[in-house]
């Protein structure tokens, strides 16, 4: 009898520890439920756009071009049809303003009306002449952009577009990334800044060929002559492109012309004859109109 009341002793024992030893594991265990996992996955870079492509299919022909760094591309199919020193990066004044208009045509809508920020008055020339809070409509600003080159035009965009110049110019070097212009980097809105500010040929064609999209973009280059209204005591205005290739060359239809001492005389010309389109541009040429022209004749004669 004592042994058995022994043994119910240790037994009870036993089993009070094991069940406190279970109950204790049991409140330390995760719940059953299962639990959700988050899986990341990472987007690869979305690629640029193949805005130019192929070798050069005129590379045979013997043109003489003066500028140092020129091409000629099929507008309508990106096609390289004749290159020189295309990638070579060379400063490109307001040649820069194609890539201002590029963006500020997003953003700022056309018939919108600006303030003109004190800020804008104070860049170098070339400006047409802005005045601290003045009201312009938004078009306005565009035509003396790309047709005048106003600089202090570009510095009203760019602050319209992302509130500073210096935002402006985050936005430009992320879109030239964005389109895989390898050999462009924006140091201003005008290009008046000629120190790290610069493309190639093979950049600027490209960019084009995009900016080229937009319909607003292809009224503002073609257009050789506008009268706008202004308020007093100015009253109106008159933008004269300085593309002169416009008024010589027959089916041109833009694009931008650029100088500065350090970059010297450059031109994006775009021209259309029986429904095809080509664009040239020569940088740094000391006959830039005489180049353009003969890229074009070359591409025409060759269609």
């Amino acid at each position: 009898m004592l042994l058995a009341a022994g043994a119910a002793v240790w037994f009870g024992r036993r089993s009070v520890t094991s069940h406190r030893h279970h109950t204790a594991a049991a409140l330390h265990q995760p719940a059953s439920r299962p639990v959700a996992r988050t899986q990341t996955t990472e987007q690869p870079p979305a690629k640029p756009p193949r805005l130019l492509f192929g070798a050069p299919l005129l590379e045979g022909q013997h043109v003489h071009v003066h500028a140092p760094a020129a091409i000629l591309v099929d507008a309508h199919t990106g096609r390289v049809l004749w290159t020189k020193r295309a990638h070579e990066r060379r400063k490109i004044a307001s040649l820069t303003k194609i890539m201002t208009a590029t963006l500020a045509l997003r953003e700022v809508p056309w018939g919108s009306t600006v303030t003109v920020d004190k800020r804008v008055t104070t860049v170098p020339l070339v400006k047409e002449g802005l005045r601290t809070g003045e009201q312009v409509k938004a078009w306005k600003l565009f035509y003396s952009l790309l047709l005048y080159s106003g600089n202090d035009d570009a510095a009203q965009l760019a602050i319209s577009s992302a509130g500073s110049i210096h935002g402006f110019l985050r936005q430009m070097n992320a879109e030239a990334r964005m389109l895989g212009l390898r050999d462009s980097h924006f140091r201003s809105p005008s290009g008046v800044i000629d120190e790290g500010n610069f493309s190639s040929a093979w950049d600027l064609a490209a960019l084009t060929r995009y900016a080229l999209r937009n319909p607003r973009f292809r009224q503002l280059v073609r257009t050789k002559r506008i009268q706008v209204r202004w308020a007093a005591p100015t009253n109106s205005k008159i933008y004269l492109n300085n593309n002169f290739l416009l008024h010589e060359y027959r089916g041109a239809n833009g694009v931008k012309t650029g100088y500065t001492h350090e970059s010297g005389w450059c031109l994006v010309a775009t021209a259309t004859r029986q429904g095809r389109k080509l664009i040239a541009v020569v940088l740094d040429s000391p006959n830039m109109y005489g180049d353009a022209r003969t890229l074009l004749n070359l591409g025409f004669s060759h269609g």
